[in-house]
């Protein structure tokens, strides 16, 4: 059994193709510009089977195979329920199923039998150094490097993301340290730098959180795409 926030059946901006994109419940991490505050406490969710999840999951394969789709769990942070995440990992493997993790990397154990029956990881690189990782999302980075090492070491297939927040990841100094620090990943399918937005706030009013990011505008979708032409990211 395992703890899940939400599932979206449909889902286009979770991996290739159409996605059946589980939310895991729980997160360590507390990161400024979340948008999912409701998935931090472990102790929320829905239990569920991974069985279960793998039954529902292959009544949309035919969206799959026609979209190069497949499932992708997401959270929250999948890596913190490891056991959970093995057995529908690879019960969606043994239906033939394409599989993605998305992921800060922020788990706590058993990453090489996750990955074993992982065709893809979307990590999401929080920042370039633990004085910032820190600031921004209140956790310590060595954890993030520890399963970068083991994702290093797997043919497990690699998509990098990257949220540039105004005044604090979107200067050039900062991309072209990324773009330097990248260079101790393993090979690198796709970059994608993503534009901070402030489309969760409304859930940490009902939440009666304060949200950290209430002085930062959205980024200008202009800026962004100078941003990339710029350090050729």
């Amino acid at each position: 059994m395992g703890k899940v926030h939400s599932i979206e059946t449909m889902g286009l901006t979770d991996g290739p193709g159409i996605r059946f994109v589980v939310f895991f419940q729980g997160c360590e991490l507390r990161c400024k510009y979340c948008h999912n505050p409701d998935t931090w406490k472990a102790s929320g969710g829905e239990k569920m089977a991974a069985q279960e999840l793998v039954q529902r999951a292959k009544r949309y394969q035919q969206y799959f195979n026609s979209s190069g789709g497949g499932i992708t769990c997401s959270g929250g942070e999948p890596l913190l329920q490891p056991k959970f995440l093995i057995e529908f990992l690879k019960g969606c493997k043994d239906q033939g199923l394409h599989t993605a993790i998305d992921t800060s990397g922020y788990g706590i154990a058993s990453y090489e039998e996750i990955l074993k029956y992982t065709d893809l990881v979307i990590l999401d690189i929080k920042h370039i150094h633990q004085k910032g990782f820190n600031e921004l999302t209140g956790g310590n980075m060595e954890v993030f490097w520890d399963f970068v090492n083991v994702l290093n070491q797997s043919s497990t297939d690699l998509w990098i993301r990257h949220v540039v927040v105004p005044g604090v990841t979107d200067s050039k100094e900062h991309i072209y340290k990324l773009k330097e620090m990248l260079g101790h990943f393993k090979p690198i399918e796709k970059i994608q730098l993503l534009p901070y937005h402030s489309l969760g706030v409304h859930k940490y009013e009902a939440m009666g959180i304060p949200y950290p990011y209430h002085h930062i505008s959205p980024m200008c979708p202009e800026e962004l795409r100078r941003i990339k032409t710029d350090t050729e990211l």
